[in-house]
């Protein structure tokens, strides 16, 4: 078995990048890769991580793209990760958030919601703070009555306490992963809130940018999404690939390799995407 799509503290998960690679092998995994939002830092611990434990890590990030609808998460695995080009981009994306963050934090006490900035970053430790942070704090302090409840309430698109941010343009993402001798793989389709029609034609023209792959096999995809999503990876020449969206404690009841206890992704899936490679 394999998972393809794992966070670490290096974004907005609670493993180590070492955890990760020990949890894989404890689990049984051949091949696992690092997805980290926006970020490459965990990439050298995560190599040395599987090496040690026996397991192939494969280098990724998962970056974030502005579309007009929906939201559009774009994997790249095999990336150098000391790629110049590509972490001078990744930097003005976080830097977004960073100031995202802070306007996050004056429209939720505009709300009544006291919270501190250091009460936010106390959960963050390492990891770079996201609106997953944001949620813990406020159920800490009792506002809400879970983190979900708190992008319910709160912190979701359309929300009052949610502000947007900088993201690059899913072309933008594309050749990043690309310059970087990586293969880009559009994350979780669903997301993008497109019709059967609009997403294969979205899907054609993201191909004529250098689009690899699509992420079939995930958590969230049940029965009738993974064959509509291989079968359009099929037509139109793409790499069916799958992931749990491994997040540690932030979503406790999803598990590495498996999801919510069904997930299976192909190992042949590896070597389709090293043939991808440029």
């Amino acid at each position: 078995m394999i998972d393809l799509h794992l966070h670490s503290i290096f974004s907005d998960g609670s493993f180590t990048p070492e955890a990760l690679a020990e949890t894989a092998a404890g689990a049984g995994l051949s091949a696992i890769a690092l997805t980290d939002h926006d970020c490459t830092a965990g990439l050298a611990r995560f190599e040395a991580g599987c090496a040690g434990a026996g397991v192939r890590g494969i280098t990724g990030v998962e970056i974030s793209a502005d579309v007009a609808v929906g939201t559009m998460h774009m994997l790249g695995y095999f990336i150098d990760a000391a790629h110049d080009r590509l972490n001078a981009l990744l930097a003005e994306v976080r830097e977004g958030r960073e100031r995202r963050n802070a306007r996050i934090l004056e429209r939720l006490n505009g709300l009544g919601l006291a919270l501190a900035w250091d009460e936010v970053t106390a959960y963050a430790g390492d990891e770079i703070v996201s609106r997953s942070h944001f949620a813990q704090a406020l159920e800490d302090k009792g506002y809400v009555s879970s983190r979900q409840a708190a992008f319910d309430r709160y912190l979701a698109k359309g929300k009052p306490g949610y502000v947007d941010r900088y993201r690059m343009t899913p072309e933008g993402g594309i050749g990043a992963i690309v310059e970087a001798g990586g293969v880009p793989v559009l994350a979780h389709p669903y997301t993008l809130e497109l019709n059967a029609g609009a997403l294969r034609a979205y899907l054609q023209e993201l191909k004529a940018h250098g689009l690899q792959g699509i992420e079939v096999y995930y958590p969230e995809h049940n029965a009738e999404r993974v064959r509509r999503y291989r079968k359009l990876a099929e037509d139109l020449d793409l790499v069916a690939t799958g992931g749990t969206d491994f997040h540690g404690a932030a979503t406790p009841h999803l598990r590495m390799g498996v999801g919510f206890g069904s997930l299976r992704v192909p190992d042949e899936i590896v070597p389709a995407l090293e043939r991808r490679r440029v």
